[in-house]
């Protein structure tokens, strides 16, 4: 298991478990508000399809002033009145009235004028669409909630993998340091060796060419760490860079392999699969229902002064719509929408078994990555007594400077392997624990 991070850094720096890194990813990161926003885009939309449920009701108001009366037309009076009326009038009337019933009256009505109504309908039968797109809108709010789990888990495994790969960098650095150390003292001994004549300057010379390829290998680490905690801070939303990692040790060991039958019901991606066969199947009854008839009844307040005078009325009424006309075209889509839904069956099914076969190669994957730790835990003991031994060795004599330096190298080697090689189990823990939806 890797040693505790303990990082040589300013007292004031923030110090992170990975706990915090991942809230902090969950609460900080651009992804998740995006992600936030959809669910509440979704939220609306369910909203108003609901309020498909309750009357529309809609307000006209119309003023106009025209050039001349819409309505004009011309009346002879002498055409209208019967011919059994003609004796009693002439008796009856001046001749100048009887005169004037002979010339035909132009008439023109509502040049001007008001009209106002408020009307509202309720429907009673829609074929179906509007509970079936309630139904619809809800399966989208849905679907959107678990687009956000899906990128909560991405989200959760970059900021899980920046986490490791900056645990890497600095237990990479600490190994540096320790050999660093070593060839310090050697240093030391062989100095000390050159100057009383007992080895050679070489031997001298050979060590601090290691100690420069250490130096080399410590600023590439320096810069990479620098860089990855900028990323770590920008991905996480953290106010600066100056912050260092602790890992929360735990016992290393392979999981318990699931039941990926069982498993696969709970994934994330399972159930958008379900999703999407479902919002097919409504697709296709609301395709249905746009080619069934559709009732409604409804009622109104009517105002209007057209003929120079206030008029009011009140009225209900019931309509009934069939799209004829729309059958043709309607046949095509419903089956259109069915092959839809037969695809959204079809590719769920597919999917599914890609699921299994990912939470598999997770697992095994998972399993790799423990065993590559454990051979490489065995090699750093391994290294680790060659490095005792050649160190004993130079000491007495029998080996040269250069197997003591190539010892020291391969340690190193071998540690660096075993950090890289947990860092990888980690992420490949990660990966499969989200591969079956835990």
């Amino acid at each position: 298991m890797i040693m505790a991070a303990c990082w040589m850094m300013s007292a004031s720096a923030q110090t992170y478990h990975l706990a915090q890194i991942l809230d902090s990813a969950r609460h900080n990161n651009s992804a998740m508000r995006q992600a936030n926003y959809d669910i509440e885009a979704a939220m609306q939309k369910r909203k108003e399809a609901f309020t498909k449920f309750f009357p529309n009701i809609s307000a006209t108001g119309l003023w106009f002033n025209a050039n001349k009366g819409m309505a004009e037309t011309t009346i002879n009076p002498s055409e209208i009145i019967p011919a059994s009326l003609i004796p009693t009038l002439m008796a009856s009337l001046p001749p100048e009235a009887l005169l004037a019933l002979s010339d035909p009256v132009n008439v023109s009505m509502m040049k001007n004028g008001t009209i106002g109504s408020l009307m509202a309908v309720q429907p009673v039968f829609a074929g179906g669409q509007i509970i079936n797109g309630n139904k619809l809108a809800k399966v989208g709010e849905e679907v959107s909630q678990l687009k956000y789990q899906l990128s909560e888990n991405e989200i959760e495994k970059t900021a899980q993998q920046y986490f490791w790969q900056i645990i890497s960098l600095q237990e990479k650095l600490k190994t540096i340091a320790a050999v660093d150390t070593l060839l310090k003292e050697l240093q030391k001994d062989v100095d000390m060796a050159v100057k009383a004549g007992v080895t050679l300057s070489n031997d001298l010379l050979q060590v601090q060419l290691r100690q420069n390829d250490l130096e080399s290998q410590k600023l590439k680490l320096n810069n990479g760490l620098a860089v990855l905690k900028m990323i770590l801070a920008q991905y996480c939303g953290l106010k600066d860079t100056s912050f260092s990692l602790v890992e929360d040790h735990a016992e290393v060991q392979i999981p318990m392999r699931h039941d990926h039958q069982q498993a696969l019901l709970g994934t994330t991606e399972y159930q958008l699969l379900g999703k999407q066969v479902e919002a097919a199947k409504l697709q296709k009854k609301m395709a249905i229902g746009k080619n069934l008839p559709s009732v409604a009844v409804g009622a109104g307040y009517n105002y209007h002064n057209l003929l120079e005078k206030d008029h009011s009325f009140g009225m209900v009424f019931a309509t009934v719509s069939i799209p004829i006309s729309d059958w043709w075209g309607g046949s095509h889509d419903i089956k259109h929408k069915k092959i839809e839904y037969m695809k959204a069956v079809d590719e769920q099914q597919d999917k599914a078994e890609l699921l299994q076969i990912r939470m598999q190669k997770a697992y095994n994957d998972v399993t790799e990555a423990y065993q590559q730790m454990t051979i490489a835990q065995r090699s750093i003991d391994q290294a680790k007594e060659n490095l005792r031994l050649n160190r004993n060795f130079y000491k007495a004599g029998t080996t040269k400077m250069s197997d003591l330096l190539e010892a020291q190298m391969l340690y190193q080697q071998k540690c660096d392997q075993y950090t890289d090689a947990y860092a990888d189990y980690q992420n490949k823990l990660v990966e499969y624990n989200q591969a079956t939806g835990n």
